[in-house]
């Protein structure tokens, strides 16, 4: 089940991003997030109209996708960056795409033209993903980011949405 995530999911969306930030390269960020941070979070992207859902399975949360404005500006209003973190027991079983998906959906209907994505370059699963999800790379900035000691290249991709009147990408932002 994909739902609106709640602040008492909280506890449990850390239990799956807390690792992400300690041990991998997937995010630049080494800090890690507390409970009330994910809580406030989930609140303030909701109240803006962005997406935070979570995926239930058989009562437990085992992923979060989440998307907020790319940068900020009222000429960015329609663009948005996406995250997607699934539970490392849950990887390869469709459960990414399915969020993504809901993601996808969510952002259609709230008006937004675009998905982008930001990605470590080192980063061939998530790449390999975006691509079979209709994602392009439109960009790469060699050391942008810094973790474990070194310098790591981010891979921006994209994928244009259709409004959900299905005129097309284009019509979204005439």
């Amino acid at each position: 089940m994909i739902r609106d995530a709640r602040p008492e999911d909280a506890a449990a969306i850390a239990a799956i991003w807390n690792p992400i930030i300690r041990d991998t390269d997937i995010t630049f960020n080494p800090v890690q997030k507390s409970t009330d941070e994910i809580a406030t979070l989930i609140a303030d992207r909701q109240a803006a109209s962005h997406a935070f859902l979570v995926a239930e399975v058989e009562g437990v949360v085992q992923g979060f996708p989440s998307y907020f404005q790319f940068r900020g500006g009222l000429g960015y209003a329609r663009t948005m960056e996406h995250s997607v973190n699934v539970a490392a027991a849950a990887r390869g079983l469709g459960l990414g795409r399915a969020l993504m998906a809901a993601l996808e959906a969510h952002a259609r209907r709230n008006g937004r033209r675009m998905l982008i994505g930001a990605v470590t370059a080192t980063n061939a699963a998530s790449l390999d993903f975006r691509r079979g999800l209709g994602f392009v790379e439109v960009g790469r900035i060699p050391d942008a980011g810094w973790k474990f000691g070194r310098h790591h290249d981010l891979v921006l991709v994209q994928k244009l949405l259709d409004p959900p009147d299905g005129q097309g990408a284009q019509a979204a932002i005439n």
